[in-house]
């Protein structure tokens, strides 16, 4: 991780690319080295930024940070300094510690109409975004200026690339049916949490059919959210592009609710209606 994302991390800027632990004094009495607001941030490898004013109390918060960093979740110190510390401050500094989250990856197959709009609602959202799409004219940086990465290459050659992990999401957005489910085939066996592909209910069932028919498991195919979207009339890409968001929210919220399977979910809405087109 490099040192710039942990001072964004301290001034509460982009999310970092690898879990953090953000170290806040939000409480002292008397003498102390550091008043409330000071920040220091702790990351894998033994990188540091920031300080809460060195010495015993910040080694104490440092070693509670590493280990957070397997775990996750908050902590509160409130040592005394002297008496429970060894410093000669005397005074009491309480330090609230919180696990940063690296941002959700969103993974954006195709570069057309919709792709444009939910990659900039997605970003809004704290999606990392990438777009993949081999069409240079299509997948630029004009066209996604808040994109982290844009992979100018046929998709099934930059999959092997890619981050997957239990909070990644993908959206199956590209110009060609036959591509779309070649990209499927390509993601379903790999760690992920949500799954969606554009186009009609009847391309989304053939998709179906076809990647059960290879013997995909059933529980992984039902999981595709196919046609993507929530049902809520959107015609437009924007509006699409909205639908998708909506759903890509909900999904998000049920797994920090703690009802993410070892298996992708299943779908949490009926899907999206005939209109929805491809991108």
């Amino acid at each position: 991780m490099e040192d710039a994302e942990l001072l964004a991390a301290l001034t509460g800027g982009r999310a970092p690319a690898a879990r953090i632990v953000l170290c806040t004094v939000v409480d002292s009495a008397g003498s102390v080295p550091q008043k409330p607001g000071a920040r220091l941030a702790v990351a894998a490898g033994g990188r540091i930024a920031g300080t809460i004013g060195g010495g015993a109390i910040e080694k104490l918060a440092v070693e509670t940070a590493r280990a957070m960093l397997a775990e996750g979740g908050c902590r509160l110190l409130s040592p005394h300094l002297t008496r429970d510390l060894g410093m000669c401050c005397g005074g009491r500094v309480t330090v609230f510690l919180q696990t940063i989250e690296p941002a959700e990856t969103l993974l954006l197959f195709g570069a057309g109409h919709i792709a444009r709009p939910l990659s900039a609602r997605a970003g809004e959202l704290g999606f990392s975004v990438v777009v993949v799409d081999e069409r240079a004219e299509w997948a630029s940086r004009e066209r996604f200026p808040g994109a982290a990465r844009i992979e100018v290459e046929p998709p099934l050659d930059a999959i092997d690339a890619l981050p997957f992990d239990a909070r990644t999401s993908i959206c199956v957005v590209t110009h060609d049916h036959r591509l779309d489910q070649e990209i499927v085939e390509a993601c379903l066996p790999r760690p992920w949490r949500y799954l969606g592909v554009i186009g009609s209910r009847r391309k989304a069932a053939l998709l179906r059919e076809r990647l059960l028919a290879k013997g995909f498991p059933r529980e992984r195919v039902e999981a595709i959210h196919g046609p993507m979207g929530l049902a809520i009339g959107a015609q437009t890409p924007e509006e699409i592009a909205i639908s998708i968001c909506a759903e890509l929210i909900a999904v998000r919220h049920a797994a920090a609710a703690g009802r993410e399977q070892a298996a992708p979910p299943a779908p949490l809405s009926l899907p999206a209606g005939e209109g929805q087109g491809v991108g």
